[in-house]
């Protein structure tokens, strides 16, 4: 008769920790279905249009940013061409998936821009479906200040492949330039090259010289046939801007 009461206790001890322990069960279920319900896989893009990018991204609770637009000779205007993160990387929802727009074959044609002021320059390039990249300013007793003294890529360009243009602008003899536009030296021979910096003021490191077989690779690559001895890449790459105390690599082909 007097175990009864102890029985008892342990039963109802043993039912308190089994319902604690469901309980704890069950957040910890909740918890993990909450964490992994807020996350998603990402979807392949490349070749998609951009309206289908986006339709399928926000299906998913991604966002979607066209940060970049390229011309390509392979993937139709108005398709996708890259994307970050890749395909099948796991984000949470409402990340933002940053994607590359081909504009497809270049046919706009680049227009001259040296020796007009930098707001017509500006202009012309706008008017012809082209942006203004990056614009420096260099100190020039020859020129009246705000007028376009160089661009890269040059007037007529082909195989260019951004829609932008970078401009080298006139600045008053006074004034210190703040940095320069890196001209495209793949071709050029490279004593040609090197004067091209020097007359800015524009140091070259120890040319770095390669076997033809090897090209290919680097920030800026020939086109075409090889001549031993022209440029075939260069750091920084044509169209960065540089500081007059930068130190540009060359390297030639054998």
């Amino acid at each position: 008769m007097k175990t009864r009461p102890v029985v008892n206790f342990f039963q109802i001890a043993s039912l308190v920790m089994l319902l604690v322990a469901v309980a704890l069960l069950s957040a910890i279920a909740t918890m993990h279905f909450a964490i992994h319900g807020a996350e998603v896989q990402v979807p392949a893009l490349a070749g998609m249009t951009v309206a289908d990018a986006r339709s399928q991204t926000a299906g998913l609770g991604l966002n979607l940013d066209v940060d970049n637009r390229y011309y390509s000779g392979d993937v139709a205007a108005g398709h996708i061409l890259t994307q970050s993160p890749a395909a099948g990387t796991v984000v949470r929802r409402e990340w933002r998936v940053r994607v590359a727009e081909s504009l497809g074959p270049q046919k706009v044609d680049v227009p001259e821009t040296a020796g007009k002021d930098e707001r017509v320059a500006a202009l012309t390039l706008r008017r012809a479906g082209l942006e203004v990249g990056t614009t420096a300013h260099l100190p020039s007793s020859q020129a009246v200040p705000g007028t376009v003294l160089a661009q890269d890529p040059p007037a007529h360009a082909q195989g260019i492949s951004r829609p932008s243009v970078n401009l080298l602008v006139a600045a008053p003899d006074a004034e210190a330039a703040d940095g320069f536009v890196m001209p495209d030296l793949a071709g050029l021979p490279v004593v040609t090259a090197q004067a091209q910096l020097a007359k800015v003021g524009i140091q070259t490191a120890v040319p770095k010289y390669v076997a033809a077989a090897s090209v290919g690779n680097g920030d800026a690559p020939s086109k075409g046939p090889v001549k031993p001895g022209s440029v075939i890449a260069q750091t920084p790459s044509a169209g960065s801007r540089v500081l007059q105390s930068a130190k540009v690599e060359l390297t030639v082909a054998q």
